[in-house]
């Protein structure tokens, strides 16, 4: 079993939850909730590693979506940001920054 977290900015600020909210194929945005729940019983489906610790979930639907994630411990998944197909190496740079700033920080 995961814990399922979002990562948050200092300003508390949740890049993921914004993310879905401006997502505009209602498809899409319920498989990609979906997704996340199938996550907390540990079923990561359609998944890959990019790089510095950060993964993505490939949502097969409209632009190609992905949630980008990392694994904090084994059991918390800890979201980043989301985005889609053509933005996808602006995307992994992002995460990986967010990944980067949460790990840094003591009250995890």
């Amino acid at each position: 079993m995961f814990t399922v977290r979002h990562y948050l900015t200092e300003d508390a600020r949740d890049p993921f939850q914004e993310w879905l909210k401006r997502l505009r194929d209602p498809i899409a945005k319920v498989q990609v909730v979906k997704r996340i729940n199938r996550i907390e019983g540990g079923n990561f489906g359609d998944h890959k590693p990019c790089r510095e610790g950060v993964w993505e979930l490939r949502i097969d639907q409209g632009a190609g979506y992905r949630v980008y994630y990392a694994l904090a411990s084994n059991v918390v998944v800890l979201l980043v940001c989301g985005g889609d197909k053509g933005s996808q190496d602006a995307d992994i740079e992002r995460a990986i920054g967010y990944w980067k700033d949460w790990q840094r920080r003591p009250d995890k």
